[in-house]
C-alpha cells in the first residue's frame, strides 16, 4: 500500500470488489488517477489478469493501466482501503450482494458503494436496503448509477453517473473520487428512485428487444421506451422515489441506453426471444448476468403487492415464466383500454 503520507494530492485508495465486465470498467477508469486495487474471488482468474494485464473474459483487448492492482486476497483487498478518505465499491450483481456485504462485517470499513441493479430475487428488496440489513446504519452507503456499458468505459468514452446516498459525506467522496476524466458525477439523495430507475429499465429492455426483433418497427420501439418510463416512475413513486429522477440519468437516460444500445445484453434477450430461443440458451450464449431476467419475476411480484399498473413488465414476466409467445407482449398491450396519457396512470 502506498504510503498516506506520501500520497500525490487527490489520489485517493479504491477497492473495487468484483472482477466482472463493469468491476473492471470502473477500476480501469480510476486507475488513471487513484491508487486502485480490483478484487476477485477466484484465485486462478485473478493471476491471469495479474500476467496478462487484461480481464480477458469480461473485456478482452482492453489493457489495464499501469498502476491497477489486482488480487484474490480479500484481507489485502479491505486493508487498502483503511483510511477514511477512502472508497470501497462492490461490483457484484444483486445476487452477490448480501453475501458480499456478510463478509464485510468482519472488517471496519468506511463506506461502500454499489454499483448493482435490480432487486433481489427472494425478498423484493432495493440494494440499499440490503446493505441496511446486513450492515445496520452505521456504515455509509449509496448506489453509483446512470446510463453506462463496460466496453465504452474501459475504453476510455465519456460517460455520466449518478452517486445517490443520504450521507452527504459520501457523495463528495465518490465525486472527489470519480468526477473527473472520461467520468462525470452527479449527486442526488433519492436512493429508491436511482435504484428503481437501474432497476426497471432492464425488463423493458427485454419487451424493446423483443419489438425490435420482430420487425415491429421504431415507432413501437418509441412507444415502449416511453410507456416503460410511465412504469418506472409509477413504481418509483409508489416506493418513495422523487418523479424528477426518473426524467433524469438514472431514469430516462438508462433505459434509452439500454432499450436501444447494441451492448445491451438485456436487449440482446429479447432479440433471443423473438427469434424463438430458449432462455436457458439465450443466457448461456450471452456469457454474462442479464439482470432483467430475474428482476421481471421481482417487479411483477412487487407491483401486484402494491397495487402498481405495469403492463409492459407483466407481458415480459408472461413470455419469460409462463410459456407465453412473443408476440404476446404487442398483443396485451395493443389490446389495453385507451386513457389518457399521464405518468402517474
Amino acid at each position: 500500500m502506498q504510503d498516506q503520507a506520501n500520497k500525490p494530492a487527490g489520489v485517493r485508495q479504491v477497492t473495487v470488489l468484483g472482477a466482472g465486465a463493469w468491476g473492471t470498467a470502473v477500476a480501469m477508469a480510476l486507475a488513471q488517477r487513484h491508487d486502485v486495487l480490483l478484487w476477485g474471488r477466484n484465485q486462478a482468474a485473478m493471476d491471469d489478469m495479474a500476467q496478462a494485464r487484461v480481464n480477458q473474459h469480461y473485456l478482452p483487448g482492453q489493457p489495464f493501466p499501469a498502476g491497477l492492482k489486482v488480487s484474490a486476497d480479500f484481507d489485502a483487498a479491505l486493508a487498502h482501503v483503511a483510511s477514511p478518505d477512502s472508497l470501497l465499491i462492490a461490483a457484484c450483481p444483486v445476487a452477490g450482494l448480501r453475501p458480499l456485504l456478510a463478509q464485510l462485517k468482519n472488517y471496519p470499513i468506511p463506506n461502500v458503494v454499489w454499483l448493482c441493479k435490480g432487486f433481489e430475487y427472494d425478498t423484493g428488496l432495493l440494494p440499499h436496503q440490503i446493505v441496511r440489513e446486513v450492515l445496520g446504519d452505521s456504515v455509509a452507503g449509496g448506489a453509483l448509477s446512470g446510463p453506462s456499458f463496460a466496453q465504452e468505459v474501459a475504453r476510455g468514452l465519456p460517460c455520466a453517473l449518478t452517486i445517490a446516498s443520504s450521507s452527504a459525506q459520501l457523495r463528495d467522496c465518490v465525486v472527489a473520487t470519480v468526477h473527473g476524466g472520461h467520468l462525470r458525477v452527479y449527486s442526488s439523495t433519492d436512493l429508491v428512485g436511482v435504484e428503481v430507475g437501474g432497476a426497471v429499465k432492464n425488463v423493458l429492455a427485454i419487451a424493446t428487444g423483443v419489438a425490435d426483433g420482430l420487425g415491429l418497427g421504431l415507432n413501437a420501439r418509441a412507444a415502449l421506451i416511453t410507456r416503460g418510463l410511465a412504469e418506472i416512475t409509477r413504481l418509483g413513486t409508489t416506493l418513495g422515489g422523487q418523479t424528477e429522477t426518473f426524467m433524469g440519468l438514472t431514469g430516462m437516460g438508462d433505459l434509452i441506453l439500454t432499450c436501444t444500445g447494441d451492448l445491451s445484453r438485456n436487449r440482446r434477450v429479447g432479440l433471443g426471444l423473438a427469434e424463438g430461443k430458449a432462455l436457458n440458451q439465450i443466457v448461456q450464449e450471452l456469457g454474462h448476468v442479464a439482470e432483467g431476467v430475474p428482476c421481471a419475476k421481482a417487479v411483477r411480484e412487487l407491483a401486484a403487492r402494491l397495487g402498481v399498473d405495469m403492463p409492459i413488465t407483466n407481458a415480459v414476466a408472461g413470455v419469460l415464466f409462463d410459456g407465453d409467445q412473443p408476440t404476446a407482449i404487442v398483443s396485451r398491450l395493443l389490446a389495453r383500454d385507451p386513457r389518457d396519457e399521464a405518468v402517474q396512470r
